[in-house]
C-alpha cells in the first residue's frame, strides 16, 4: 500500500520578505534553500507540526495565521511528498533567527526576486510563495483536527 509523506511547511512572511532556511539537501548533497517545513509527528496537529518546524529551524516562535493549502509532489528523489503549507507574519516581531536544527545551515530573510534566484529544494518552494502572494488565505478552521 502506498503512502505519502506527510509534511508541513511554514510561509513566514515580514513585510516584503520571506522567511527561507540554508541546508544541505539529503538527496542531492547540494546546498539549497527551503521553507522551513518537516514532517508531521505523532500527536500533533497539522498546525502544531508547522509551528514546531519554524521554532526547530529559525527559532521563531509564531502561530500560523492562516492555511494556504495541500500540495502534492512526486519528487525527483522517487518519495511522494503531502505538503500542508502555512503562513506566518513575522511583522513587528523581534526574535532573533537562530536555528536549533543541526541540518540547518543559516535561516536569511528574502525578497520575491531574490527567492527567484536561488538554488530552492524543490518547486513547492516557490510555489508555496507565489500562493501566499496571490490567492486567499485559507482559515485555520478548514483544516479539522
Amino acid at each position: 500500500m502506498h503512502k505519502p509523506n506527510v509534511t508541513v511547511a511554514a510561509i513566514v512572511k515580514n513585510h516584503n520578505e520571506y522567511l527561507l532556511v540554508k541546508e544541505r539537501d539529503k538527496f542531492t548533497k547540494q546546498i539549497c534553500y527551503n521553507q522551513p517545513a518537516g514532517h508531521l509527528e505523532k500527536n500533533e496537529t497539522l498546525a502544531q507540526a508547522a509551528s514546531r518546524e519554524l521554532y526547530e529551524e529559525t527559532g521563531l516562535s509564531l502561530t500560523p495565521t492562516g492555511f494556504l493549502g495541500v500540495y502534492n509532489l512526486y519528487a525527483d528523489n522517487g518519495v511522494h511528498y503531502l505538503r500542508f503549507c502555512f503562513l506566518f507574519d513575522a511583522s513587528g516581531t523581534n526574535q532573533q533567527l537562530n536555528p536549533i536544527d543541526d541540518d540547518i545551515i543559516s535561516a536569511h530573510w528574502f525578497n520575491l526576486e531574490k527567492v527567484k534566484s536561488l538554488p530552492l529544494r524543490s518547486p513547492l518552494v516557490q510555489k508555496c510563495i507565489d500562493d501566499a502572494v496571490t490567492r486567499p488565505l485559507l482559515s485555520l478552521d478548514t483544516i479539522y483536527n
